[in-house]
């Protein structure tokens, strides 16, 4: 199994493959990984490593998936905590005392976008089929967060929001936070009508000819990962700190889930992240 890209690497462990970023695997007080649709327990349509408990699937083979993958790309099972997305802009500061959260333990928040720490006993975890993952790294203060921008997430300037959280709480300044954009649905494949265009062009102080793309017929691309990539430097993070991921879901869903090219019969993706000890 191979990928073309120069921002991420395949990796496989125990016949589990993950992706890392190339700048991330730099920093040795972290652990990261983006889940593949492989290498898991699941079967049917979510074969075979499924993370979503909502979509159908057994929820005893998506704690196996939880366990496989976390020993595979080195996580603790049991300090693993869930987000619980419904495509707002919440940021949840998490300690260990939330961990478990979303996978053996019930929500106990049900609208949770994105997730922060500075503890070294958490592992964050966010999901995905499409919709863009935002990874978080403060150098200097050895803070993390995960977010879920899909695009009502981008529009509501969730990546500004975690990197507001983040000062506020753990004193992380925007010139020291690292961003890694993706993988999602590329401007290649994602068509949207112009009810939903006309909210990325509402978005105030972007150069939005970078990631709206007009085909005529009411019809539109968008570029996901610019607009983010444009709003985390709106809120202060230098060009050179971000990384946008160069793999499509749905032009990798041989490799990765997308809800697009199943036509919502799929499993899950997860990003994970933690603070090392």
């Amino acid at each position: 199994m191979k990928i073309n890209s120069k921002t991420m690497t395949l990796n496989e462990n125990m016949g589990v493959p993950y992706l890392t970023y190339n700048i991330l695997s730099h920093f040795d007080f972290i652990t990261h990984a983006f889940s593949t649709k492989h290498g898991g327990v699941s079967k049917g349509e979510w074969t075979s490593m499924n993370f979503a408990f909502s979509r159908g699937d057994k929820p005893e083979n998506v704690i196996e998936n939880y366990k496989i993958f976390s020993k595979a790309a080195g996580f603790e099972y049991e300090s693993l905590v869930s987000s619980s997305q419904d495509h707002n802009t919440f940021v949840r500061p998490v300690t260990k005392k939330e961990c478990g959260i979303g996978i053996w333990r019930k929500k106990d928040i049900q609208s949770v976008d994105a997730l922060i720490t500075d503890d070294k006993n958490v592992t964050l975890v966010t999901h995905y089929a499409d919709c863009t993952p935002l990874f978080f790294v403060d150098k200097e203060k050895k803070a993390i967060g995960l977010a879920h921008a899909g695009w009502r997430g981008t529009v509501g300037k969730i990546g500004s929001k975690v990197i507001e959280k983040m000062s506020d709480l753990y004193g992380s300044k925007p010139e020291n936070i690292i961003v890694c954009i993706g993988p999602a649905i590329s401007k290649c494949c994602y068509e949207v009508d112009k009810d939903c265009a006309d909210n990325f062009y509402n978005l105030e102080g972007l150069d939005n000819s970078k990631f709206i793309f007009p085909r005529g017929n009411s019809k539109y691309m968008i570029d996901l990962l610019e607009a983010n990539k444009q709003i985390v430097m709106q809120s202060g993070v230098v060009e050179e700190n971000i990384v946008k991921s160069d793999l499509c879901t749905k032009c990798n869903s041989d490799l990765l889930w997308s809800h697009r090219a199943t036509g919502g019969h799929r499993g899950t993706m997860c990003a994970f992240m933690c603070i090392n000890d």
